[in-house]
């Protein structure tokens, strides 16, 4: 009897908040209970086994059938939108991941994405595209043509849920995320290593050439690529993800082809070879070459150009900062070793079954050995202990999402949103505080409609901000006019106060305030900006080093902590960016310095609130 593998993951916010407690029920196509599972305080269940084909069923282009057998998954907690997954494929052998973006309900008629439907949000995965008929049409510039100067790893990418000048809804992903899901989607894990590579790379350069030519958004689409196969390549929102093509995408997602001598990621087509031929690579026909023992990089060669390499960018956008370019394990030291230490202790904020770090800052013990291990397993990365590009880039784009989520979160308060809308109409053009607010309630939402982009707090309603209301308003089923009236301000503050009653987002330590570095931080200036010591400080944080690192997160000993800080005026200050600095109101500056004008003077002191 063949056997493969299921792991159901269940978070919000980007993988930020993993949600514990979600009863998950595992059927098969008959509909019979095969699980009942209940998610851990990582959000994971347990890796359950369940019946399948035999894997050589998946080797063969001339078999007809499914070479794999489907499940059904349903998914619920309180406080978020159920979740039912019909088409998970389970391969022999093969380990598949599910991963469970809940969305939290509205507070007061739990409404959410999904098209504003009440009841259950329903995914479904259907086919990989390799066993699809219908033909492949993908168009786009070879390696000459560019727009971007530099290649750029999007992160997040953009994806349309449909054809170009359908009306789907788009979605943000990481980029990662999005190659696994494609190679997922388009073809079978159970594929030899080299024919996998070789799929894998031509699915990235494909992504990234749309990105580095800006196929769709120079002619006007607000997104970087469709998940439509007849343009571009496969992509279903919320499907599996399966071992084998995870640890491929997390070693070589910055990887792309291009022809010697040239910088642009080459277009790089393809079809399955067998029902759909094309100009471009075959996806079977790469089993075929990969069974005759050719590497990846002769495979993309037989479809391609000779004379095609694989290049490298270490730019990717999205993240804190570029991997350092060597591994971090047992016995290094440094700047490097401190900040993945910082990182991995602001996770386990929201991760506790990562253990805590105790070794001397800036050296990888076997504490930060340890940390490192647990974080792999539970985002399913090789567990080493060893820092290389892949955990680097996790751990990064992880202590993003859980540092942003809890900015957002304290900035709800400083910006004093409440719990009643305004009574205004905004529309674009408009500015002002209730601009702000508008823009400040996207953003936080942002973090869990994947269909909502995030929009800068400027205080001005541009075209940005009313393609965020237009997108809020299609997830929510009102009239996507791109007009906030009463409807749409209910439908917001519905789902924020959603958000703040069901996502349990991590709190300061009683007696601490939080603190992330910035740019021209020491720990002087900050023990004086907060009326604390150097050393008061450093014993909180357990350093034994004075330097700091821009985004680091530092606990400030708020007993005796001043409400205010006093700032001088410089050339070019004005209220607004001040508050916007400092993450405060301009009322509240003006209320703490007990000033009633706009106007400011060089040289004049003000009260900041702390």
């Amino acid at each position: 009897m063949a056997i493969g593998y299921l792991l159901v993951q269940a978070r919000t916010a980007h993988g930020a908040v993993p949600i514990s407690g979600v009863q998950v029920r595992i059927q098969d196509a008959a509909g019979r209970p095969v699980y009942e599972l209940t998610t851990d305080e990582n959000g994971e269940t347990p890796m359950v086994s369940l019946e399948t084909v035999d894997k050589s069923l998946s080797l063969d282009s001339g078999y007809s059938g499914e070479p794999y057998k489907s499940y059904e998954v349903f998914a619920g907690v309180r406080g978020f939108l159920p979740v039912h997954v019909s088409g998970v494929a389970i391969f022999e052998g093969e380990r598949a991941v599910l991963p469970l973006a809940l969305v939290p309900e509205g507070k007061e008629d739990g409404q959410t994405g999904g098209g504003g439907r009440q009841g259950t949000m329903e995914i479904t995965i259907g086919k990989p595209a390799v066993a699809m008929e219908g033909e492949r049409h993908q168009e786009g510039p070879l390696s000459s043509a560019y727009v971007l100067r530099y290649v750029v790893i999007p992160n997040p990418i953009t994806v349309h849920l449909g054809s170009p000048a359908s009306q789907a809804a788009n979605v943000q992903v990481s980029f990662p995320d999005y190659v696994k899901n494609v190679a997922s989607s388009e073809i079978y894990p159970t594929w030899p290593q080299e024919a996998l590579r070789a799929n894998i790379y031509a699915i990235i350069t494909f992504a990234l050439n749309r990105v580095f030519t800006e196929w769709y958004r120079s002619r006007g689409y607000g997104f970087d690529i469709t998940n439509s196969t007849a343009y571009d390549q496969a992509f279903v929102y919320g499907r599996t993800i399966y071992e084998s093509i995870s640890r491929i995408v997390d070693e070589i997602f910055n990887e792309y082809v291009r022809i010697k001598g040239q910088n642009a990621p080459y277009f790089t087509s393809f079809c399955n070879g067998t029902t759909a031929t094309c100009a471009g690579l075959s996806q079977w026909g790469t089993v075929t070459l990969a069974q005759q023992g050719l590497t990846p990089l002769q495979i993309l060669r037989n479809y391609y150009p000779p004379d095609i390499e694989i290049a490298q960018t270490n730019i990717v956008t999205g993240v804190l900062s570029s991997y350092p370019g060597a591994l971090l394990q047992t016995g290094s030291t440094g700047l490097n070793v401190q900040t993945i230490q910082t990182w991995l202790n602001r996770i386990r904020k929201n991760y506790p079954a990562i253990p805590v770090i105790n070794d001397e800052t800036g050296v990888f013990g076997s504490s930060t050995r340890a940390a490192v291990t647990r974080f792999q397993e539970i985002f399913n990365l090789t567990p080493d202990g060893i820092v290389g590009k892949s955990t680097w880039y996790k751990i990064s784009s992880l202590y993003t999402a859980v540092t942003r989520l809890a900015e957002l979160d304290s900035e709800g308060t400083s910006l004093g949103i409440g719990t009643v809308p305004p009574n205004v109409v905004l529309r674009q053009g408009d500015r002002g505080n209730d601009v702000i607010t508008l823009q400040y309630l996207l953003d936080m939402l942002s973090e869990f409609y994947a269909g909502i982009p995030s929009v800068s707090q400027d205080g001005i309603f541009g075209n940005g901000t009313r393609q965020g209301v237009i997108a809020f308003q299609q997830l929510m089923g009102l009239s996507p006019d791109g007009v906030v009236g009463p409807a749409t301000w209910n439908a917001l503050y519905d789902a924020y106060l959603g958000v703040l009653e069901n996502v349990p987002i991590p709190k300061p330590e009683e007696g601490v305030a939080i603190y992330t570095v910035k740019s021209g931080d020491t720990l002087w200036l900050l023990s004086r900006r907060f009326n604390t010591t150097v050393d008061a400080i450093k014993r909180l944080n357990g350093l034994t080093s004075d330097e700091l690192s821009i985004g680091q997160v530092l606990k400030i000993p708020s007993e005796g902590v001043s409400p205010y800080f006093e700032y001088i005026v410089r050339s070019g200050d004005t209220l607004w960016l001040l508050a916007r600095r400092f993450n405060t109101t301009v009322d509240a500056i003006k209320q703490m310095s007990g000033i009633s004008s706009d106007a400011l003077s060089i040289g004049q002191v003000l009260r900041i609130p702390a």
